[in-house]
Formats: structure tokens, sequence, C-alpha cells
């Protein structure tokens, strides 16, 4: 299933899942980690078996964000990868979802702390759910850093600008009923539920027609920053498409035939 020592990979029917697995370090982002959360986005693209993808971390924790230590000059655990990152120097944006987007749907699944670059991979996340407890938030400012994840282009365009810019510039911790409130996470359930929660989120989507599934995402991001009308065109040419393949025909026969459908990604 592949995977490296920070990162986790199960396969659990139609979904991979993806798990940060460093929690004596509250996930902090490592080499190790970030080569694993690579190879996990290309394997899920490459095998047309898996229709959706979870994201969490080990240990009740999501993501502390990078590895300060290492920023500092301490070394980064897991120099057998280095070569990698020569070999693709924009691997670790990939990997963080910066540079990078799934064609399958990613859940996040966020238990306890979900800050810094935890917080900037979220936002490369499509739909998310959080323990009751989780902690998101943007700490860099607070370290004389720079959020360059990606926060400072997308977050406002995931939450208000007025939620945006503070959580920005104040540096301060969100609380998940706040997140749930401003808009930055979907649910927010029991501690220790949210990769139940967000598997049974991935159990809806997989039943859906993957070919149909995977034309919705991309129309979605591809005409956020569109006119109106452009946008409209653009799905027009993207969404056509879908109701000429067998699997449009199975889900209207399914439906009249009273049974569940049975895609083949055709």
């Amino acid at each position: 299933m592949g995977g490296t020592e920070h990162l986790s990979v199960e396969r659990v029917g139609a979904t991979l899942v993806l798990t940060l697995n460093r929690p004596e370090a509250k996930n902090a982002l490592s080499l190790p980690m970030l080569v694993g959360l690579y190879d996990g986005w290309i394997a899920a693209d490459e095998d047309d078996e898996i229709r959706s993808i979870v994201l969490t971390g080990a240990g009740g924790t999501f993501c502390a964000g990078m590895d300060l230590k290492a920023l500092a000059g301490d070394g980064m655990a897991g120099e057998q990868y280095r070569d990698r990152l020569r070999a693709d120097p924009d691997l670790h944006w990939k990997a963080m979802l910066r540079h990078h987007r799934p064609r399958k749907p990613v859940i996040a699944a966020v238990e306890g702390h979900c800050v810094a670059g935890g917080t900037e991979i979220l936002q490369g996340t499509d739909i998310r759910v959080a323990g009751e407890s989780a902690t998101f938030g943007l700490f860099e400012v607070r370290r004389g850093l720079f959020p360059i994840g990606g926060s400072t282009v997308r977050l406002a365009r995931q939450i208000p600008r007025t939620h945006a810019l503070e959580m920005l510039l104040t540096g301060r911790p969100y609380p998940a009923p706040e997140a749930e409130r401003i808009g930055l996470i979907g649910h927010v359930v029991p501690d220790g539920t949210a990769r139940d929660k967000a598997l049974e989120i991935a159990e809806l989507i997989n039943a859906c027609g993957p070919l149909a599934v995977e034309a919705v995402k991309a129309s979605v991001y591809e005409t956020a920053g569109m006119t109106e009308a452009d946008g409209l065109a653009a799905e027009l040419a993207r969404g056509w498409p879908v109701f000429d393949t067998a699997d449009a025909k199975e889900g209207s026969r399914a439906f009249a035939e009273k049974r569940p459908p049975v895609y083949r990604r055709a």
C-alpha cells in the first residue's frame, strides 16, 4: 500500500485513507511525511478503483505544521528521501496540496491540533470534519513567518474575508465550533469520531458515478475564478460529455429498476 515511516496508507473499500503518523511530534511535517503524502495523492489519481480519499492524523492530532526545529537548521528526518526533493523541487508543495489537486474528492478528518501548515493543507481538501476539541489557526505571523502554503490566496476564497484576515493577521487559535461557524469546516462531531464521519461521507461519494463525481469537482474548481458567463460555458463543456457515458445510462436504468447502480467508469 506504500507509505513511509511518517505516513500510513490504508484501503477502506473504495476509499484511500492517508494518515499523518508522527504523533510524538504532533504530526509536524517531515520529509518522510511529505514524500508519503505526495505518493498517496498520485496513487489515488492513478487507481480507478479508488473513488475518494480521507486525510487524517494519528494519535489524536491532525498536524501541527512544519517542523520548526528543522526550519531553524537542526536537520530534518528522512535524509534517504532527499533525492526525491532534488528530482522534484516542487514535491513538498504538491504534497501539501498547494501545487496539486487530486481528481478524487479529499475529505479531511481532524482531531486535535490542525494549525499552521496543518490548516494550510486543510485548505486543499474538499470536505472537512473535525472533532469538537479540534483547534485550527495560522500561527505564522506570531513567529515572524509567512503562511506560504497558499493561505493568503485561498482562505479569503473559502471563508468571508473579514474572518480570513482575522485568522491570518492575529495568529490566534480557533476552536472547532468557531471554525464551523465561519465555514472553514463542515461538520463538528464528538472527539474520536472524525475519521468515522469522514468515511461515512466517503461511502456516500463512492456510491455515486465516479466520472460524474470527478467532473463535478473539476468544474467547481476550474470555474471559481471565471465570470458567471465563462463559468457557465465551461460547465457545459465539462458536463455534457458525462450524459453520453455508459455510467449515466446505468444510473437512469438503475433508478427505473429500483436497484443500486453498478458503475464501471465508462
